[in-house]
């Protein structure tokens, strides 16, 4: 499936459900002005528009998983506002590994292509979902969850509502073998040998 084009119909589909939904999710701070102008900087229409989702129109879907995002980061006029959004691309056989966002849930919209969600409750009972087009998933706030394109020939495309304009990602595999924790303390907590450690470090390390 080399275009989306045709999968975006589904966005104004997305966009009146989960405007609702924010309303409920929502957990930054409450502001005290309609919004928060940008110091030195000219409000407009210029400044509450974000145009770098345009890539995905027409676009070719990415060799390996890639995630484009709206948030505070990306899209300054939502400081203050509670929401922002995540557009996800699996290519065949991809996933979006293990992670946490701590500030907020997740709400995720299957644009197109089939998915295996799930996550792991503070009781570490594990959810499981297999979605299809059409479909949504949430994923509440700070637990551990995953997506895999489990599909080997054709791509899936979601995307991701947040009830916080800086939700936050914490990766765990990155968090644990990126981040110079001691090989021992990770051997000994995965009851395995510091060469495996070892392996793992290096398979998450930065190419050259």
């Amino acid at each position: 499936m080399a275009s989306r084009t045709s999968s975006l119909k589904y966005f104004s589909l997305l966009i009146f459900v989960l405007a609702i939904v924010q309303m409920t999710l929502a957990g930054d701070p409450d502001i005290l002005s309609d919004f928060i102008a940008p110091p030195n900087g000219t409000v407009d229409g210029n400044f509450f528009t974000y145009t770098g989702m345009r890539v995905l129109v027409g676009g070719d879907v990415p060799k390996t998983f890639t995630v484009l995002k709206a948030t505070l980061a990306e899209f300054p006029a939502l400081n203050g506002q509670s929401v922002s959004y995540a557009v996800l691309e699996f290519p065949a056989g991809t996933t979006n590994p293990p992670h946490t966002h701590p500030r907020s849930a997740e709400l995720l919209f299957l644009i197109d292509g089939t998915l295996e969600v799930g996550f792991v409750d503070t009781k570490n009972n594990l959810f499981t979902q297999t979605l299809q087009t059409g479909d949504l998933f949430v994923f509440p706030k700070g637990l551990v969850h995953y997506q895999y394109n489990a599909d080997s020939q054709n791509s899936a495309l979601a995307v991701s509502a947040f009830g916080s304009a800086s939700a936050g990602t914490v990766s765990i595999p990155t968090t644990l073998f990126a981040t110079n924790i001691d090989d021992n303390v990770l051997a000994l907590s995965f009851k395995t040998d510091v060469a495996t450690i070892q392996k793992l470090k290096a398979g998450l390390a930065p190419k050259p």
